[in-house]
């Protein structure tokens, strides 16, 4: 194919066997199973997910390619693959460019046509703002998308900043523009301006706090269900579970960042995900390589609950609740699969949310959910 031919020139291969110190794998490690780029590009379109590296760091002043998917593939590759239905090709790393804006513009071309398949992508960074590379691979389709950001911080400088401290304002502003809706999940109140979330409360965007998103990881799953792509920045993990971020000694247990990649693995619109951030030459025994692992072995494992879950408009695998709240009459799902529930709108659009939005709607009370979805319209 055409496109096999242009890939082969912006992939680089890797070696297994190298990421194994030259250990032969169990067949049933992710390792034994994969399909790899080493000398051929692997059958893609035989997978689910494909996994692509991308060392780019000049958005952070880092002049050196990171070796990051390197040793969160030494890792992954050794976990056991539990639902082998789910089939992996790994395509190699993305050569980085001669500048910042080609190492996008590559992201952008790869992604759109993975996408374009039906594809589900993982991303090992790099730095943070290849998210905006992320995006780019649906804005080329002119996929209108919901995007999630899980970060300590709002990288959303504006002046005289580090691509990788300001790339949300491109996501933001960029024309023409794809972006429908913005959830940004675990920032740290003491490193966020207030200011900078009183405006992403003007356009309707949804911020969640760390320590509400830990007490409250139910009420994070909805958000994590309607999203098309989700960034993941390693601040967003403490220090003691993720040892080589240097940033802040508070954020989310390896446990809880899990479980919301698990959430995102089970949203049946999520097409990508990117894990970024990572510096390995800050590392403790590859703990934090082995943290990312887990983070998409559990992504996997999302990915193969979503196959459980039908969509609303199959109104045989759900109960039904007709529910009427403040002189409105509306309509609650739940899932006899998952037990996941939806929530329906006026203009009969159905979205995702919560137990505890059915008990405040029975309580003739307005669930804030569904009153941002009317104000968002």
């Amino acid at each position: 194919m055409a496109a096999d031919s242009f890939w082969e020139e912006i992939l680089s291969p890797l070696d297994k066997f190298q990421l194994n110190d030259d250990q032969p794998y169990h067949e049933l490690q992710i390792g034994g199973m994969v399909d790899a780029h080493e000398e051929r590009l692997p059958n893609w379109e035989e997978a689910d997910l494909l996994i692509v590296g991308v060392g780019e760091q000049r958005g952070e002043g880092i002049t050196t390619i990171s070796q990051a998917p390197f040793y969160v593939r030494r890792q992954l590759y050794r976990l056991y693959h539990w639902h082998p239905e789910i089939r992996i090709a790994d395509m190699g790393n993305i050569r980085p460019g001669k500048t910042l804006a080609d190492t996008y513009a590559a992201m952008r071309s790869l992604l759109a046509d993975w996408l374009a398949e039906d594809k589900v992508v993982v991303i090992l960074g790099g730095s943070h703002d290849l998210t905006y590379g992320q995006y780019q691979g649906y804005a080329v389709r002119e996929q209108f998308i919901e995007a999630t950001v899980i970060d300590a911080i709002i990288d959303l400088q504006e002046k005289d900043v580090l691509p990788a401290d300001g790339f949300l304002m491109d996501l933001f502003i960029s024309q023409p523009n794809f972006l429908k809706h913005y959830n940004h999940i675990g920032f740290q109140s003491y490193d966020v301006q207030p200011r900078m979330l009183e405006t992403l409360d003007k356009l309707r965007f949804d911020c969640y706090r760390v320590g509400y998103a830990q007490e409250n990881p139910e009420d994070i799953e909805p958000a994590l269900r309607t999203s098309h792509m989700l960034s993941v920045d390693i601040k967003a993990i403490r220090h003691s579970d993720a040892p080589a971020n240097r940033f802040t000694p508070n954020g989310f247990t390896g446990q809880e960042i899990c479980l919301l990649c698990k959430y995102a693995g089970m949203s049946s619109q999520l097409s990508s995900i990117g894990i970024y951030g990572f510096r390995p030459e800050w590392d403790e025994h590859e703990l934090t390589a082995r943290q990312i692992a887990q983070m998409i072995w559990y992504f996997i494992e999302g990915l193969y609950l979503r196959r459980l879950d039908p969509p609303p408009e199959q109104k045989e695998a759900f109960w039904e609740y007709h529910v009427r709240f403040t002189d409105v009459e509306t309509l609650f799902l739940r899932s006899k699969r998952t037990g996941r529930w939806w929530m329906q709108l006026p203009d009969q659009r159905f979205i995702a949310c919560t137990a505890q939005d059915y008990q405040l709607a029975c309580r003739n009370e307005i669930p804030e959910r569904w009153l941002r979805a009317q104000e968002r319209l």
